[in-house]
């Protein structure tokens, strides 16, 4: 069985799968806050910030290889 290599991504593919995954990370935090009964929204909207600061702290780490911001 032959297995192809995937082609490396574009910045725009990388940047759309990183932003892919900090909003799901940030409707996730919401969502369980909703089924937990707070219906608040702006407590709900200040956990969706809070849900996307660490994936944005993450990027913005030099030494992160996945989604980081790299020196080339």
């Amino acid at each position: 069985m032959t297995t192809k290599k995937a082609a490396p991504k574009t910045v725009k593919e990388q940047a759309l799968a990183a932003g892919s995954s900090y909003l799901r990370a940030a409707v996730a935090a919401v969502l369980a806050m909703y089924m937990a009964g707070i219906s608040d929204p702006k407590i709900l909207a200040n956990a969706f910030l809070a849900a996307l600061a660490g994936p944005l702290l993450k990027a913005l780490q030099p030494n992160e290889k996945q989604f980081g911001v790299t020196k080339k």
